[in-house]
């Protein structure tokens, strides 16, 4: 194997579930001269310090994740999108290792057009937080508190929209009210969610 990166040999070796799956999914990648990394404790390969694709396993499956996979064409419709809030990431997954031998080719051909993506420097667009869906129950809090609406519209973009997902996931008004009423503290001392 080519490339390959001592620092990343634990991930492999401390492998319990889809070890054959994994050292074959490294192989696949390394083949397409990828650099090996370790980032988020998980096998990251990137071009020139620019990361392309990781690999990842689930209780379910394993998976390998393009990182601007929603710039990927997926001629083939291998490409999922974890959620409806992932806007980058599209993963392919995987079973067993007959899987990933039946899409090798297909899998390499989509790794080598996400290099081309990032050697053009194309970015994915992504959507603004006023673009998301503000929960009625935080847009009241919002409307009847000027600290609040003030302290929410100071955090960062990417903090924002955490709250507004984090407050969206709860499927009954009661739990998004609670969740809101948790975190009120948390903004107004210009916290994300995870702070």
């Amino acid at each position: 194997m080519n490339n390959t990166n001592p620092k990343v040999d634990f991930f492999f070796n401390k492998a319990k579930k889809w070890k054959e799956e994994f050292e074959l999914l490294r192989t696949i990648i390394l083949d397409c001269g990828l650099d090996e990394v370790l980032k988020w404790g998980v096998p990251c390969y990137a071009l020139e310090e620019k990361n392309i694709i990781l690999i990842h396993g689930f209780k379910e499956y394993c998976a390998v994740l393009f990182i601007k996979g929603a710039l990927l064409k997926d001629v083939k419709g291998i490409l999922i999108q974890q959620t409806e809030h992932v806007q980058a990431a599209r993963q392919v997954r995987f079973t067993s290792v007959s899987e990933i031998v039946k899409l090798k080719a297909t899998l390499k051909a989509y790794i080598n057009e996400a290099i081309k993506v990032e050697e053009a420097g194309l970015k994915v667009d992504y959507k603004t937080t006023a673009e998301y869906t503000v929960p009625e129950e935080f847009q009241s809090k919002l409307d009847k508190n000027a600290d609040l609406k003030r302290a929410f519209k100071a955090l960062t973009p990417g903090r924002q929209k955490g709250y507004i997902f984090y407050f969206s996931q709860a499927k009954q008004s009661k739990t998004r009210e609670a969740r809101i009423e948790k975190y009120i503290p948390h903004i107004l001392d210009g916290k994300g969610i995870d702070d």
